[in-house]
């Protein structure tokens, strides 16, 4: 499966010759930031671990449905991992039976840094003396934000962000109607993170946060702070709907400091969002009044 991965050709070039030689480490922390595909890179790495000769089982590794892979992630208001869950998955790795076709069991951990104190304790314990073929596969969006207890008993890899011309044939193979002007906009305005890009093609909510986000740029580059106002108002009851629409305007500011012109963004108005983006972002982190927030930053924006 580790084919379907793109880019990053050295990389998975080392995990198959792992995986061949029997060598592969039985922990492995994949670092990249959001978009960066090191959860797909995990799902593609196990399903090669656990069902080296393919088939549906694999398939449903990849989806996330298959009865050998234990998960774990951050949950509740925190994003913390509980230190009840990660005790629950030791009981489960070392209780429950194989499947009979199974080369072994896989515990995810999507976003180590994460854990706190107790639970990376918690982890700790089977880290460090691993049942046998028990493969742990751990995502952060940075290794230094992983506690060191942790980060020190995994083999660290770093994923790259997916060459452009190849991460726009991607979005062109996943949507046959994008369109390549389309595709090639995407893949430079998320930096080659296909993930990301991906999602702004398949989900509704991205890709509506992504039309909202260039809305505000064409207003922001008119000073028209009565449109950026409205359209900002839209999610001045929707926190993560403001959050995301606030991480595509960073995106699309970024992409025209990297391309000045790209939305319509001059390099000084896109700078003035993003300084804008940011305070918000502060103030909606300390549960600060979203509908004020918004406000003080479409004004800034404008400015």
């Amino acid at each position: 499966m580790l084919e379907r991965l793109a880019g990053n050709a050295a990389l998975k070039a080392d995990w198959q010759a792992a995986l061949a030689a029997g060598r592969l480490p039985h922990a492995l922390l994949l670092v990249g930031e959001a978009g960066s595909g090191a959860g797909f890179a995990a799902r593609c790495l196990a399903a090669d671990y656990l069902y080296p000769a393919g088939g549906p089982h694999a398939e449903a590794v990849l989806k996330g449905t298959d009865s050998e892979c234990i998960v774990l992630r951050g949950e509740g208001a925190s994003g913390q991992i509980p230190v009840a869950k990660v005790r629950a998955a030791r009981e489960a790795i070392g209780h429950s039976a194989l499947g009979t076709d199974a080369r072994g069991r896989v515990l995810f951990l999507y976003g180590a840094q994460d854990l706190n104190g107790p639970s990376a304790n918690a982890l700790l314990k089977i880290l460090e003396e691993p049942p046998a073929d028990v493969l742990f596969l751990l995502t952060a969006r940075s290794a230094a934000a992983v506690l060191p207890t942790v980060r020190s008993r995994c083999a660290a890899y770093t994923l790259a962000p997916v060459p452009q011309e190849e991460c726009a044939a991607a979005l062109c193979h996943a949507d046959p109607l994008l369109g390549a002007d389309r595709a090639r906009s995407l893949a430079f305005l998320y930096g080659g993170l296909l993930g990301a890009a991906l999602r702004a093609v398949r989900e509704p909510a991205v890709k509506s946060a992504v039309q909202r986000a260039k809305d505000i740029a064409v207003a922001a580059g008119r000073r028209d702070a009565y449109r950026v106002q409205a359209l900002l108002a839209a999610t001045e009851k929707d926190r993560e709907g403001a959050r995301l629409l606030l991480d595509q305007l960073d995106r699309l500011c970024g992409a025209a400091l990297r391309r000045p012109g790209f939305a319509g963004l001059d390099p000084a108005r896109a700078a003035a969002i993003l300084q804008a983006d940011g305070q918000a972002r502060q103030a909606i982190g300390r549960n600060g009044n979203l509908r004020l927030a918004l406000s003080v930053a479409g004004a800034r924006m404008c400015q």
